[in-house]
C-alpha cells in the first residue's frame, strides 16, 4: 500500500469514527432535552416549552437508564480517531455522564433538597427573554402551570429528611414562585386576550399546589428535616473531581490556598499602605498589618449603596468598565445586549450577584446580571453591614466579575463556539467560567482600573476565592462549624458579617462549587503563564482571544486544544 492510500484510508476511517460520535451525541443531546424540557428552554429549543421535568422517582430512573446506554455507546468510540474537537467532546461527555450516575444513584439530592422541586425557573424563563410572540409564550405557560401539581406530588413523594437550611430556604424560594405567577406572568398573559380563560384556570391550579407545598414544607417536612448538610469526605472527594474536572487533590488544593492567604494579606497590607496617607492625612499607620486593612476597609465602607440605590450604580459601573476595557484593547468585546436587574425572587438566597446568559440556541440574545436585594427579614444593622461589605468599591469589583470582562464578556465569547456537537455549551465548566471571571478581576487591577481603592477590593475578593475554598473543604469533610466559619471570614477575609453570614448559609446549601473560583484562578494563570512562555511578545488580546475561542470547556482541554 503507497503512502497516500494508507493516509486516505487513515482519514476515513476517522472520519467514519467522528460521524458515530456525531451521531451518538446528537441522539443523546436531543433524548435529553425531551426528557428535561426546562433545560431545553435555558439552552433556547422551545419545542416542549409547554412541559416540566419529570420529578418522579420513574423519572429519575429513566435519566439513569438513558445515560448509562450512552456510556455503554461512548466505549464503542475509538476517541483517537476523532478531530481534535470531538476527541475533547467525547471526553467531556464520558466523564459528565459517570458523575451524572453518580449525583443521582450516591448524593441522591432529589431525595434530600426541596430545592429542586421549584417551578419557578421553568416559568421565569418563558418571561424573561421575548424569543416568541407573547402569545406562544403563554400557551407554553399555560401548560407548565397546569404540570405544578405534578412537581408537588413528585416532591411529597420523594424527600425524606432533608437538612433543616435547604427546607427553609425552599419555602422562601416558593413565595418567590407565587409572585412570579402572579405578577410577571399575570403580566405577559395581558397580552394574550384570547387565552385569558384558560391561562387564569392553570394560574389558580398552580397558585393552589404551591400553596398546598408551602404548607407541606412548613408543617410536614420541616419537623423532620433533620439531615445532615455536610455530605462527609468520601462524597465530598468525588463530587469535587466531578466539579472541578480537574486531577488536583483535594487536600494538595487546601495546601495551596492556605499558603496563599498569608500572601494576598500581604499584598493588602500593601496597598493599604497606599491609600493611608489619602484616608487619614497626618495620622500614622497601625504597626499591626490587620488593623492596618480593618482601618482603610472600613474608611472605604462608608461610601456605599443600598436596595434602591445598588442597580443604577452598578449601570454606571457597567458603562466605566466597558468603557476602559475597549480603550485598553486586551480582550474582544462582545455587542450583545446585557440588563443590569434585582435577582428574582424565586431563586435568592445563594450568593449576592450571578450572570445570566442566552443558551447557545436562543435566538433573544440579551445576558441579564442579577443583584440580590437583602432579604426581608434581615435587622436594620445587618442590612448596613451587607451594604457596607458590598460597597462603591466593591460593587465595582462586582460587575468586573459577572460582566465586564468577566462572565458576561467569557460566555459570550462561548455562544460564539460552534462545534459539530452541543456537548460543550451543555456541560460548560464551572471552573473555567470562574477561574475566568476571576482572573478577569486580575487583569483589571494590573490595567490600573479604580487604582488603589479598586485593588484594595480586587484583593479582598481573592482572600474571599482563597476562604471560599477553606470553607467549603473543611464544612463538608472536617466539621468546620459556624462560628469557626465566621470568625475565619471575618478575621482572616475581613468580611462584614453580613456577607460572612451569607457565605456560612451558601456553604450550607452547597458542596464544592464555592472551590471552583480558587482552582480555577489557578489554572487560568497557569494557562497565561504557558502561553507567554511559548510566545513571548505576544499581546494579551491574542492570549484572552485564543482562550475564549474554545467554550467553555475545563482548564486543562483548553491548554490541550491552545497547544500548551
Amino acid at each position: 500500500m503507497t503512502l497516500i492510500a494508507a493516509l486516505l484510508l487513515a482519514a476515513a476511517a476517522s472520519s467514519s469514527e467522528d460521524a458515530k460520535f456525531e451521531a451518538l451525541a446528537s441522539r443523546y443531546v436531543q433524548d435529553m432535552l425531551d426528557r428535561h424540557p426546562e433545560t431545553a428552554t435555558r439552552l433556547g429549543e422551545h419545542r416542549n416549552d409547554a412541559r416540566l421535568d419529570d420529578y418522579s422517582r420513574e423519572g429519575v430512573e429513566k435519566d439513569l437508564a438513558a445515560i448509562r446506554a450512552a456510556l455503554k455507546e461512548l466505549e464503542q468510540i475509538d476517541a483517537a480517531r476523532l478531530s481534535p474537537e470531538n476527541s475533547v467532546d467525547l471526553r467531556i461527555l464520558r466523564d459528565r455522564l459517570e458523575g451524572q450516575i453518580y449525583s443521582l444513584t450516591a448524593l441522591r439530592e432529589w431525595e434530600w433538597n426541596p430545592m429542586e422541586y421549584n417551578p419557578g425557573g421553568a416559568l421565569y424563563n418563558l418571561v424573561a427573554r421575548d424569543f416568541a410572540p407573547a402569545e406562544e409564550r403563554v400557551r407554553s405557560a399555560i401548560g407548565r402551570l397546569n404540570g405544578v401539581p405534578a412537581v408537588v406530588a413528585a416532591a411529597k413523594a420523594n424527600l425524606k429528611a432533608p437538612p433543616r437550611v435547604h427546607t427553609t430556604t425552599a419555602s422562601t424560594q416558593i413565595k418567590g414562585t407565587v409572585s412570579l405567577i402572579s405578577g410577571e406572568l399575570e403580566a405577559l398573559a395581558r397580552q394574550a386576550p384570547a387565552l385569558d380563560a384558560e391561562f387564569h384556570a392553570a394560574q389558580k391550579k398552580a397558585l393552589a399546589a404551591l400553596a398546598d407545598y408551602q404548607a407541606w414544607l412548613e408543617k410536614d417536612l420541616l419537623p423532620r428535616s433533620t439531615g445532615e448538610f455536610r455530605i462527609g469526605p468520601e462524597k465530598f472527594r468525588r463530587k469535587l473531581r466531578d466539579a472541578l474536572d480537574s486531577d488536583l487533590p483535594m487536600e494538595q488544593i487546601l495546601a495551596r490556598a492556605e499558603k496563599e492567604l498569608p500572601q494576598a494579606q500581604a499584598a493588602m497590607q500593601a496597598t493599604a499602605l497606599q491609600l493611608w496617607p489619602k484616608l487619614f492625612p497626618g495620622k500614622e499607620p497601625p504597626a499591626d498589618g490587620h488593623a492596618l486593612i480593618k482601618a482603610v476597609l472600613d474608611e472605604r465602607a462608608k461610601s456605599h449603596p443600598d436596595n434602591q440605590t445598588v442597580i443604577a450604580l452598578a449601570a454606571k459601573d457597567l458603562a466605566q468598565t466597558t468603557a476602559f476595557v475597549k480603550a485598553r484593547g486586551f480582550v474582544g468585546v462582545p455587542e450583545e445586549p446585557l440588563e443590569i436587574t434585582p435577582w428574582p425572587e424565586f431563586s435568592r438566597g445563594r450568593a449576592v450577584a450571578a450572570c445570566n446568559p442566552p443558551g447557545i440556541l436562543e435566538k433573544a440574545k440579551k445576558t441579564f446580571y442579577y443583584i440580590s436585594p437583602t432579604p426581608a427579614d434581615w435587622t436594620p444593622q445587618r442590612v448596613e453591614s451587607f451594604f457596607r461589605e458590598n460597597n462603591d468599591d466593591m460593587l465595582q469589583e462586582m460587575t468586573i466579575h459577572e460582566a465586564m470582562p468577566g462572565h458576561y464578556l467569557q460566555l459570550a465569547h462561548a455562544n460564539q463556539f460552534h462545534a459539530p456537537t452541543l456537548i460543550r455549551p451543555l456541560f460548560g465548566s464551572g471552573t473555567f467560567i470562574e477561574g475566568w471571571a476571576t482572573y478577569a478581576e486580575q487583569v483589571m487591577a494590573e490595567a490600573g482600573y479604580g487604582g488603589p481603592e479598586v485593588r484594595m477590593q480586587q484583593l479582598k475578593m481573592r482572600l474571599r476565592m482563597i476562604l471560599n475554598l477553606i470553607i467549603d473543604q473543611k464544612v463538608h469533610t472536617a466539621g468546620m462549624t459556624e462560628k469557626q466559619a465566621m470568625d475565619l471570614m471575618m478575621n482572616e477575609g475581613f468580611q462584614e458579617e453580613g456577607e460572612a453570614a451569607g457565605k456560612w448559609k451558601r456553604a450550607q446549601l452547597t458542596s464544592t462549587q464555592l472551590s471552583t473560583y480558587f482552582v480555577g484562578n489557578l489554572e487560568v494563570n497557569d494557562i497565561r503563564a504557558a502561553w507567554e512562555k511559548k510566545h513571548p511578545g505576544g499581546s494579551l488580546r491574542e492570549l484572552h482571544d485564543t482562550m475564549l475561542s474554545f467554550g467553555s470547556p475545563s482548564p486543562k482541554y483548553l491548554r490541550e486544544r491552545m497547544g500548551l
